[in-house]
């Protein structure tokens, strides 16, 4: 358990400067699914997925808890772990995570891809993760998943929705009838039965000010690209990390190589200022993406937020519990006592109500997007609306396991599984 906790401090430097987990289960002959709508996990930035070595270590799902996926199986459940690009943009992890859900080749769309200036394919997954998703059961009826996003994971899970539901009218005007990609028509929100996010920026986060502020923000993304440059072409990319940055040819594909010229690609990568995580993360790309995403009427809508902070009950002030995590404490210490103000794009007033945070998110950020409808938890469920689940203890990585009390992750991640499994039709 020491080594455990030893790697995971480690990890965690290197996964705030840029780079990462999840995991799959290994097949029980006995198994037998207490689902018949597989859940998928997606991770958030600089996270990774079940089919990078970093997850041997220490798995995203889980972290220093153990293997959640490998849990929840043995508790009847079927779970998948997707891996997508930890510094992309929404739109290209959507879009990756559907090619490897239904099993195809990764499309980022003519229209996209040329006002970004990278390639328009990128990998081929040769096997689904579900393949029958979409498709009409025995029965009838149409073969579903529920969808599960810790971070910035939530919004690459919005955007899929979006995407499935409404398709893009710039890519189908772009493209020819028989060559656009069957994420971009539309017309599937069937496919999906709910959507549930984690600690989710859902309207940015007010760290971003004094990070920006102070260029911390400019040179962790540039030390990013730089850093899976070097390493998406190295012997390490896709049996260790996966940057899933081919489109920009900064990285190689695993196995198949396709790298730029480093300095090169890094430059496209660098003068792309929009199709980046970075810039979705931020109040202005936060806004943007809510005025584009729409939710789907019939799909369950799940929201949970954390909270690492309390009142102090002598001087009345918000205060960073003991037991945060000490790598983002100081963050979580900045987010509470920045001056009220108010900005001048989003015109969001940050005032005493975002003091809460995870460290990382402000908890209220995390509730639901400011332009869609909502309603507090109350034992009923609705389609087409935000069910904002109560505030849970805990800062934005334990969450999802890591220095966190075993039991406690694995009751949520029990309750959660079983309250999707239980939704209505």
């Amino acid at each position: 358990m020491k080594l455990r906790k030893v790697l995971s401090c480690v990890l965690i430097f290197t996964l705030l400067l840029g780079a990462f987990p999840t995991a799959s289960f290994a097949a029980q002959d006995s198994w037998q699914p207490k689902n018949n709508e597989p859940f998928i996990f997606v991770h958030g930035l600089n996270g990774w997925g079940s089919d990078e070595g970093i997850n041997s270590l220490i798995p995203y799902w889980g972290a220093t808890t153990g293997d959640l996926m490998v849990f929840l199986n043995k508790n009847g459940y079927e779970c998948y772990s997707a891996s997508v690009g930890p510094i992309s943009s929404a739109w290209d992890r959507a879009c990756e995570l559907y090619a490897q859900i239904i099993g195809s080749t990764v499309d980022y769309g003519v229209a996209h891809s040329e006002k970004n200036g990278h390639d328009r394919f990128g990998r081929t997954y040769y096997s689904a993760l579900v393949p029958d998703w979409g498709e009409l059961d025995e029965n009838g009826k149409i073969q579903k998943i529920h969808l599960i996003g810790h971070s910035f994971g939530g919004t690459t899970i919005r955007m899929l929705v979006h995407l499935l539901t409404y398709g893009s009218p710039e890519e189908i005007a772009a493209t020819e009838s028989n060559d656009i990609s069957g994420l971009f028509i539309g017309g599937k929100k069937d496919w999906v039965k709910s959507v549930t996010t984690v600690s989710t920026p859902h309207n940015s986060s007010n760290i971003y000010y004094p990070l920006k502020y102070f260029g911390i923000y400019d040179v962790v993304r540039n030390f990013s690209y730089l850093y899976a440059g070097i390493m998406g072409r190295s012997f390490l990319n896709g049996r260790f990390v996966d940057f899933h940055l081919e489109q920009f040819g900064l990285t190689d594909i695993p196995g198949e190589g396709g790298a730029d010229n480093l300095l090169a690609a890094i430059y496209r990568a660098e003068t792309n200022n929009e199709d980046t995580c970075a810039y979705d993360l931020s109040p202005k790309g936060t806004a943007e993406l809510n005025d584009m995403l729409e939710i789907t009427d019939s799909i369950y809508y799940f929201s949970y937020s954390f909270s690492t902070t309390e009142k102090l009950p002598i001087i009345g002030a918000e205060f960073p519990k003991l037991n945060t995590n000490p790598v983002i404490y100081l963050t979580s210490l900045i987010m509470v006592f920045m001056p009220e103000f108010k900005d001048e794009y989003t015109q969001v007033v940050y005032d005493d109500n975002w003091r809460s945070n995870d460290a990382l998110i402000n908890t209220m950020s995390a509730t639901y997007p400011f332009d869609e409808a909502h309603k507090d938890f109350d034992e009923t469920f609705e389609k087409g609306i935000w069910n904002v689940m109560p505030v849970r203890e805990g800062d934005h990585g334990s969450a999802i396991g890591l220095f966190a009390d075993e039991e406690t992750v694995h009751s949520y991640y029990l309750e959660l599984s079983d309250m999707l499994c239980n939704l209505p039709d």
